[in-house]
């Protein structure tokens, strides 16, 4: 069990009290009863064969001989099902009638069998299960690399999500990390692996494997829970791309020193898109329509093919917004980018045309 508490922060405490659960990964299950359940429902079928056979057996008590008394009460019809169904069988009470051990043959014995594949059926089952859970998360471990890691599954983490499977990233590369167990069920359910458990902590980053990740992506309600999940991300992989978001716009430069490679200000960038809806509502519509990834126009970043090696930026098909080369973010106006290289990257303005799901259909936007 966790439970994090950092000077200062009584608020985060209080919040890790009500979400203390343990770091555990949950991966999409199929449709099956819970466990619980299950053997509540066998143990009910048991009961049901054991009290339907003390019945029958007190049904016709004069076919059966107590060697204790000679009479068969209800209780010493109980007490035969019971030896009878467990195999032990005493031999106390015996059927001495035809009638009664035909019913034996045909009856009290099928009742046997039934009444041990419940119970043997119920362990196995229980085994099995436990042993093929294990297996799959085994798989799934060795299976894994170069996949995403997402920190929060609150409106942020799903549209970030969304975006990333529009883009033809699978579900099985994606890995959840949330503490409340109800939104790591509501994760797995849409077909992600969910990890249960506070993500500024390094043993619950390391069971989603952040250390083989190729980008994480933090998206949670709070900016120093996200500070505190950068910092954490970055030590255990010095090469992932590290996208977080905050709140508040101060924060930023903070986020950025703890080693994100990318800070997106929520409320500011909504507050910036409402002044632009004001002043100009279809400008407003136009950068909604880029922001919502595989519908309308897309911002997409791809590298520069030979065919386009030595023109400018103007003169490539699609509307270039930015060239990134090396470590620089270029305008697609600024004079220093000259003629495109091969090590080039484009960030362009293309159209989505709507296709199978993850797998968007890209048509460049005439420069013209």
């Amino acid at each position: 069990m966790f439970h994090v508490k950092l000077p200062g922060h009584d608020a985060m405490a209080r919040q890790a009290d009500e979400h203390l659960v343990s770091a555990q990964v949950k991966l999409p299950k199929r449709e099956v009863g819970r466990p619980l359940r299950q053997v509540a429902k066998r143990l009910a079928m048991a009961l049901t064969v054991l009290v339907s056979t003390a019945f029958i057996v007190f049904a016709d008590r004069d076919g059966y001989h107590d060697n204790h008394d000679g009479d068969v009460s209800l209780l010493d019809a109980f007490y035969y099902a019971t030896v009878t169904l467990s195999t032990t069988g005493y031999g106390d009470i015996v059927p001495a009638g035809d009638t009664a051990r035909v019913i034996n043959i045909l009856v009290i014995t099928p009742l046997r069998v039934l009444f041990l594949i419940i119970l043997v059926g119920t362990t196995l089952e229980v085994l099995t299960e436990r042993t093929r859970e294990e297996f799959r998360l085994n798989r799934w471990r060795s299976q894994l690399r170069e996949h995403t890691v997402v920190v929060g599954f609150g409106t942020k983490g799903r549209s970030a999500i969304q975006t990333l499977c529009a883009t033809g990233l699978k579900k099985e590369q994606i890995v959840v990390v949330d503490p409340s167990a109800k939104v790591i069920e509501a994760a797995t359910a849409d077909g992600f692996v969910g990890v249960v458990g506070d993500g500024t902590r390094s043993d619950v980053l390391l069971r989603a494997e952040a250390q083989k990740a190729r980008q994480v992506v933090i998206a949670t309600q709070r900016d120093d829970t996200a500070v505190l999940v950068t910092l954490t991300a970055r030590q255990l992989n010095r090469g992932a791309k590290i996208v977080a978001a905050v709140r508040e716009e101060e924060n930023a430069p903070l986020l950025r020193q703890s080693g994100a490679d990318a800070v997106i200000t929520s409320a500011s960038a909504a507050g910036r898109l409402l002044g632009l809806s004001v002043l100009s509502p279809s400008a407003g519509t136009v950068m909604e329509d880029l922001i919502q990834q595989g519908s309308g126009l897309d911002l997409i970043e791809r590298p520069v093919i030979k065919a386009e090696v030595g023109r400018t930026a103007r003169e490539v098909e699609e509307l270039v917004v930015s060239v990134v080369r090396g470590h620089r973010l270029l305008g697609y106006d600024d004079p220093a980018i000259g003629k495109l290289e091969l090590t080039d990257r484009l960030i362009t303005i293309v159209r989505a045309t709507p296709g199978p799901p993850g797998v968007p259909d890209l048509r460049p936007l005439p420069s013209d």
